[in-house]
């Protein structure tokens, strides 16, 4: 069985920039011994890119703080994860994204994999509420036979409150679970 593991947006103004909080902070340890122990087939990691132009996107309007400007430090991963990352023991696909959920990824999958083959996905990253719950929703709508988990050790979203409440709507949509 194939597996594909997908980080999502673990980077600099998510985890301790203008939109990074304490929870975000908490799952970079976790996040890095999940990539270090991962012994699947892929890592595809997402990075959240705007331009300047931000606030004057529909997102930006509705989240006026600019974040993830691309070539900033706040778009670049985190430290820890990137090293990780850049010592993975498998293919390591890039996907930048220009909002929460990525079509790309899940057109990426689907060419990539074929939708005969068996294979689990596994997402984590910040914000579970947000990109991550996008993500993974699409990946399930995209891939309705694969094993699509989240690990919620290793994901955080603004408040304890919020990502649980992602991690329980994930759930209906029959998606799997781990690390609660």
């Amino acid at each position: 069985m194939k597996k594909i593991l997908v980080v999502v947006d673990m980077q600099n103004d998510f985890i301790d920039g203008p939109l990074g909080n304490a929870e975000c902070q908490a799952v970079v340890s976790n996040m890095v011994e999940k990539i270090k122990s991962f012994d699947g087939d892929e890592i595809i990691y997402t990075l959240d890119t705007h331009k300047e132009n931000y606030l004057e996107t529909q997102e930006g309007k509705n989240l006026p703080v600019v974040h993830c400007v691309e070539g900033t430090k706040g778009w670049e991963l985190n430290p820890n994860v990137k090293e990780a990352i850049d010592n993975a023991n498998c293919k390591v696909t890039k996907m930048c994204k220009p909002t929460f959920g990525s079509v790309k990824l899940a057109e990426y999958l689907k060419e990539t994999f074929a939708q005969d083959e068996k294979f689990e996905i596994e997402l984590c990253g910040v914000c579970t509420g947000i990109c991550v719950i996008s993500n993974t929703m699409l990946v399930k709508a995209f891939f309705t036979e694969a094993l699509v988990s989240v690990d919620a050790s290793c994901s955080a979203c603004v408040t304890p409150e919020s990502h649980k409440t992602a991690l329980e709507a994930m759930k209906l949509c029959q998606i799997e679970i781990k690390g609660e």
